[in-house]
C-alpha cells in the first residue's frame, strides 16, 4: 500500500459544501475521507455516497453503541452507501461486535472497526466510569475483545500502535486518529494521546487520520505529500 493511501482525510466540517470543496481542493492527493457525526447529522448521506461513488474510500466514523438490531441495521446501511469502513465502540461488548460484523459480511468490501479508547479519554476519565485500568491497559482489553468478536480492525491512539500490532498481529487494520504532521500546526487539543504520523506507520498502524492540518493548509495537496514521503522515510 502506498503511504498515500494509508492517509484518511478527516473531513470535520458543518455542511457539504465546505466538505466538497475542501474535497476539491486536495484533489487527487486525495484517497480517503472520513465522515463524523457533525458533517452526516448536518448533511445527511449524500456526501459519503457521492465520495464512493466517485471511487474514494469512505471511512464513516459511526462510533455505533446501541442494541444490537440497530448496530446491524446501521452497518448495513453504511454498506449501502459504498462505505469501507465503520466504527463501533468495543465498550458496547461482543454483542454489538458481532452484530456489526455479521451485517457487514453482505457488503464485501466494508470493514468494522472498534473503537477502543476515545483518543480524549485519560486515566481520569476512566476511573470515574469505575475502570481502574489505564488508558493502554483497557485499549489492550478491548482489543483482544474485538478480535474475538471478528473485527477487522481497531481504532486507537497513535501511542498504542505498536502494543496492539504485537497483540492483534499483521492482518488487522490499525486506524490512528491524532496524529502529528510535519510542519504543520499539532493536533486538536482534545486528542489527549496524539503521536507522530510516521512513528504510529512504523510501529503498526495501517492508517492515519488527519483533519485540519490538511484541510485548512493553504496547500492541502503539499501537506498530504509531504505526510506521504515522512511516512515512508527510514527512522
Amino acid at each position: 500500500m502506498d503511504a498515500i493511501e494509508r492517509i484518511i482525510v478527516a473531513l470535520d466540517f458543518a455542511s457539504a459544501a465546505e466538505a466538497e470543496a475542501a474535497v476539491d481542493r486536495i484533489g487527487p492527493a486525495g484517497r480517503a475521507y472520513k465522515i463524523g457525526l457533525e458533517l452526516l447529522t448536518s448533511a445527511g448521506p449524500g456526501p459519503a455516497a457521492r465520495l464512493a461513488a466517485a471511487g474514494h474510500l469512505v471511512f464513516l466514523d459511526l462510533k455505533l453503541f446501541e442494541i444490537p438490531s440497530s448496530v446491524a441495521g446501521a452497518v448495513r446501511a453504511a454498506g449501502r452507501l459504498g462505505a469501507g469502513m465503520v466504527t463501533v465502540h468495543a465498550s458496547g461488548g461482543p454483542g454489538i461486535m458481532r452484530a456489526a460484523v455479521d451485517a457487514a459480511a453482505e457488503f464485501p468490501g466494508l470493514r468494522v472497526l472498534a473503537l477502543t479508547v476515545v483518543t480524549s479519554m485519560t486515566a481520569g476519565d476512566l476511573a470515574e466510569l469505575g475502570i481502574a485500568a489505564t488508558p493502554a491497559e483497557q485499549t489492550v482489553r478491548l482489543a483482544r475483545l474485538a478480535r474475538r468478536a471478528g473485527c477487522h480492525g481497531l481504532v486507537a491512539s497513535p501511542q498504542d500502535a505498536g502494543t496492539l500490532r504485537q497483540e492483534v498481529g499483521p492482518g488487522p487494520l490499525i486506524v490512528v486518529p491524532g496524529v502529528t504532521v510535519p510542519g504543520t500546526t499539532a493536533p486538536a487539543p482534545d486528542h489527549a494521546r496524539p503521536g507522530d504520523a510516521a512513528a504510529a506507520v512504523r510501529a503498526g498502524a495501517s492508517h492515519v487520520i488527519v483533519g485540519r492540518p490538511v484541510t485548512r493548509a493553504p496547500d492541502p495537496a503539499g501537506v498530504l505529500r509531504r505526510l506521504a514521503a515522512s511516512m515512508n522515510s527510514p527512522r
